[in-house]
């Protein structure tokens, strides 16, 4: 099975909802399985484009992606409750729901054009959770925000 994420902030402008749309359905033409994580904006393009999905929701959390997900977290003292749920469910985008099945890629749009652990900023948000975890996986990280970001996506489908 071919997956990627389909990620990123919830507050996103129509162009890049209708991009995520559309790559969403490009990408399902071409055999992947969206992984997101049901929240406004980002998520929601993603999964409007994308018709073989799996979506991993806050109550998707377990205590072992709870504890997982801490060690990506830059301060995981501060996870409790449903933040804590809402990292944690990041895990299963980039790995799947078993956690050894991680996704090819992810595709994100952040407002910093974050690509990586060490980019992540507070400008990132949550879905900087998901990039440091996918850092560590060595799993390509796409941010729409950022030009030239079709040609990478081409270059590794």
């Amino acid at each position: 099975m071919k997956y990627y994420a389909g990620i990123g902030s919830r507050d996103i402008t129509e162009g890049v909802a209708m991009q995520m749309h559309a790559v969403a359905d490009y990408l399902q033409s071409r055999g992947y399985i969206l992984r997101s994580g049901g929240a406004k904006g980002s998520d929601k393009a993603f999964e409007s484009g994308a018709v073989n999905k799996q979506i991993f929701y806050a109550n998707s959390a377990t205590d072992i992606s709870r504890e997982f997900t801490k060690q990506f977290h830059p301060v995981p003292q501060a996870l409790h409750g449903f933040v804590l749920d809402l990292m944690a469910r990041n895990a299963y985008q980039v790995l799947g729901y078993s956690m050894n099945e991680p996704s090819d890629f992810v595709l994100c749009w952040t407002p910093d054009g974050c690509e990586s652990d060490d980019d992540r900023t507070r400008a990132t948000g949550g879905t900087g959770q998901a990039i440091s975890i996918a850092s560590a996986y060595g799993i390509p990280i796409i941010n729409i925000a950022n030009d030239g970001w079709k040609e990478r996506l081409m270059s590794l489908l």
